[in-house]
């Protein structure tokens, strides 16, 4: 048998959203360095963004490193937009689960035939990678044989978050009374029972459980994971030992009952680790990079530039984003500003004429950009952020301080800790003034407060560098999950 035949061979499948497909990607091309044979899973819908925005033979991809597709179930809608989210969970939950056991069956019947005829096209499916959000992964694993790994793209704090939901229900505080209690002081409530996040509140967990409805389709899709992590043979988290070790503690000792957890990250930092990657050229994103951002910030001092970006899902309502562009203006200092086509909710995002006449020497507005290398520039001195797993993760990875809007899912936990434990960001107000958006920014970037967090994220950069190196922590984590999968198969 040749060689192609004889590797293990995964089946990744993340959430089709870019944050979740851009980790996902990562990790499948570590494992595909480690010798695994990876078939990653797009929707139609993602799988034509992508070639729209990376070229049409961008995920070419190699003998050993395919993609595959599945339907997503959703009407056609703009292909600049992300899809509606809480139609996309719900198809998720109801209509994922038989095409995706179609394609793993499909890619195992393949082999036979293959073998039958002497022509080796894949190995057989001998794992499944899957985003940990999605619960009819694990079930197809199941019922076909095959063993799991979930991957949860985001940081150990914000997995025990999660991990709380169930408990939330049991004592009463989850879902919530009525609509009172999103304003009452209600969710200033201290939480001190969860293992390993001492003074956290019940506003700095995960935000799906703040629904009236208790049979509200995402946060029982949620509570329904949680209840079943211990069907998966592995977890990973995209997090480093050092970052949040008694978080990490609390979910590996025996009392958690999950199955073994590992800290593999930052994910960048271990890829740039592959000597002469043969999968760098492919992309992570949805949307065509405005690359004429970077020679824009080869003319910008070093650590003089605001970078402003709120993901791939945030919206704005018109209010926050003129508030917002007014209190970059009123700092006088030079920004480069992410606005998506769909940035702002039912309309388009424009911004007055005053403002672009008073910002066009010193502002920059792209649609979308690289964002590792942005933040990698000399001249990006702070990160206006809404506190998503990778911008916060990739932030801390360039050296770069936060101010932080969170809005939503774990955005509010990421936000807690950057803010509160790891001394990195500053938190704004969600009823966003021009006023405070100036007094931050010039807080972060040019007065004491900006200094020491700048000090501080050095040293969290220096530990991320030594986690990922060839003998650290998330590199001794990788090898581990990788002889988890093997010893299962």
């Amino acid at each position: 048998m040749s060689e192609v035949a004889n590797k293990p061979h995964v089946v990744c499948i993340p959430i089709p959203v870019q944050s979740h497909i851009k980790a996902m990607l990562k990790l499948a091309k570590l494992l595909h360095y480690k010798g695994f044979h990876i078939t990653f899973v797009n929707t139609e819908f993602n799988h034509k963004r992508f070639l729209k925005s990376l070229g049409p033979n961008s995920l070419d991809g190699l003998p050993d490193f395919q993609f595959n597709l599945i339907p997503d179930g959703l009407p056609v809608s703009d292909e600049d937009a992300t899809q509606d989210l809480s139609l996309l969970g719900e198809s998720i939950m109801k209509n994922f689960l038989a095409p995706f056991r179609e394609l793993v069956m499909k890619l195992n019947d393949n082999v036979t035939a293959a073998t039958s005829t002497n022509i080796v096209s894949n190995p057989p499916v001998t794992c499944i990678a899957s985003d940990g959000l999605m619960l009819f992964a694990t079930k197809v694993a199941e019922e076909l044989g095959i063993p799991i790994a979930l991957l949860f793209p985001f940081a150990a704090c914000a997995f025990m978050g999660y991990k709380q939901y169930p408990a939330l229900v049991e004592k009463g505080l989850a879902p919530l009374k009525d609509e009172s209690c999103l304003t009452n002081g209600f969710l200033d409530k201290l939480i001190d029972w969860i293992p390993g996040m001492k003074g956290i509140r019940l506003k700095d967990l995960p935000t799906e459980f703040r629904t009236t409805n208790p049979s509200d389709l995402i946060f029982n899709g949620i509570i329904d994971v949680m209840e079943n992590l211990h069907r998966a043979a592995a977890i990973v988290l995209h997090t480093f030992d050092a970052l949040e070790p008694d978080v990490l503690d609390a979910l590996s000792s025996t009392t958690s009952m999950l199955p073994p957890v590992y800290a593999i990250g930052p994910l960048q930092l271990l890829l740039n680790h592959i000597p002469e990657d043969p999968l760098k050229p492919i992309g992570y994103s949805l949307w065509k990079e405005d690359t004429e951002c970077l020679e824009w910030l080869n003319s910008k001092a070093p650590n003089s530039v605001v970078y402003v970006n709120f993901g791939s899902i945030v919206v704005l309502t018109p209010q926050q984003l003129v508030e917002f562009g007014w209190g970059l203006a009123k700092t006088k200092l030079p920004f480069l500003w992410v606005i998506r086509p769909d940035l702002v909710v039912g309309e388009s995002a424009v911004l007055p004429p005053e403002f672009v006449a008073e910002t066009k020497e010193r502002g920059l507005i792209a649609s979308w950009c690289p964002q590792e290398q942005v933040l990698n520039h000399p001249s990006v001195g702070g990160f206006l952020t809404h506190s998503g797993w990778n911008s916060t993760i990739e932030s801390l990875c360039a050296g770069v301080p936060m101010l932080s809007l969170p809005f939503f899912a774990e955005q509010q936990t990421n936000c807690y800790y950057t803010c509160r434990k790891w001394g990195i960001g500053m938190e704004i107000n969600n009823d966003v003034k021009r006023d405070e958006v100036q007094k931050l920014v010039k807080e972060l970037m040019e007065r004491e407060k900006g200094k020491e967090m700048r000090n501080k994220v050095m040293e969290w950069n220096k530990l991320a560098e030594e986690a990922t190196a060839p003998h650290g922590s998330s590199s001794k984590n990788l090898d581990k999950l990788v002889k988890r999968l093997q010893a299962c198969i």
